[in-house]
C-alpha cells in the first residue's frame, strides 16, 4: 500500500518594519509547541495546486488578503520527525514586500527575525532559509529598491541593505556600486535635505530586474 502523507504549505513572509527585518508569525494556542511562534501555514486542498494554496494561506491564515506580496517557492522539507504528530511534507514559500500592514488576524504578529530564537516544529530553520534567500536576492536583483518609497536617496537604499544583510556598509563604496549598476536607479531630478547636511539626490527604481554588476556581500567594503 502506498502511504498517504499530508502536504502543508508554510509561508516565510518578510518585510522591513521599525528598522528591522521582520517575519509574520503567530503564537500557537494548541499543542504541540503550545505558545511558541509558528509560521503561517496550512494543508493543501485536493483541488488546488501549490501556488494557489500559498496565496490562499496568505489571505486566510496570514490575514493579508490582496497584499502585494511576491511569493516564490523556497524549499521542500520532508524529514520524518519534523512533526511529532505524524509524517508531514512541507512546501515553503518566501514572500517579500515593503511596508506590509498589520495582519487582519488577531493572533498574527510581525516579529524581528533576531527575536525568533525558538519556534514551533522546524519553523526557525525554514525561516532562516527564507532569510538567506532574501539576502541573496538583494545581491543580484533590484529587490532592495522595492523596500524604499517611490522616491528615495542612496542612503535610504543603503539602510535597507544594512537591515536585510545585518551588516554596516561603507557609504562611498555602496553609492558607487548602486549608481553604476545598469538600470538599477533613475535620477528624478529632485533633492532632499531630510537627513541633514547637503541636499541628496532623489532616485526611483529603474527598469532592471537583475543587477549588472551584482552587489556581492562577499566583496570587501
Amino acid at each position: 500500500m502506498v502511504p498517504r502523507i499530508p502536504v502543508s504549505v508554510d509561508l516565510v513572509v518578510l518585510t522591513v518594519r521599525n528598522q528591522a527585518l521582520s517575519a509574520l508569525v503567530w503564537r500557537r494556542d494548541n499543542p504541540p509547541f503550545l505558545r511558541r511562534w509558528s509560521l503561517p501555514g496550512g494543508f493543501i486542498q485536493l483541488d488546488e495546486d501549490l501556488p494557489a494554496a500559498a496565496h490562499r494561506i496568505l489571505s486566510e491564515r496570514a490575514g493579508l488578503p490582496g497584499a502585494p506580496v511576491h511569493l516564490e517557492q523556497l524549499q521542500t522539507y520532508g524529514y520524518p520527525d519534523r512533526d511529532p504528530r505524524q509524517r508531514v511534507l512541507s512546501v515553503a514559500y518566501l514572500g517579500l514586500a515593503p511596508d506590509l500592514p498589520a495582519s487582519e488576524k488577531a493572533h498574527m504578529s510581525w516579529q524581528p527575525i533576531d527575536s525568533l530564537t525558538v519556534m514551533a516544529f522546524d519553523h526557525r530553520r525554514i525561516m532562516l532559509d527564507g532569510v538567506e534567500r532574501a539576502r541573496g536576492k538583494l545581491e543580484y536583483t533590484s529587490l532592495g529598491a522595492a523596500f524604499c518609497p517611490p522616491e528615495f536617496t542612496v542612503a535610504d537604499l543603503r539602510r535597507v541593505y544594512e537591515i536585510v544583510w545585518g551588516r554596516t556598509l561603507d557609504p562611498r563604496n555602496f553609492h558607487r556600486k548602486v549608481t553604476k549598476a545598469e538600470g538599477f536607479l533613475v535620477e528624478t531630478g529632485g533633492t532632499t535635505a531630510r537627513d541633514g547636511g547637503r541636499p541628496a539626490k532623489l532616485y526611483r527604481r529603474g527598469p532592471a530586474e537583475l543587477l549588472h554588476p551584482p552587489m556581492l556581500r562577499s566583496l570587501k567594503e
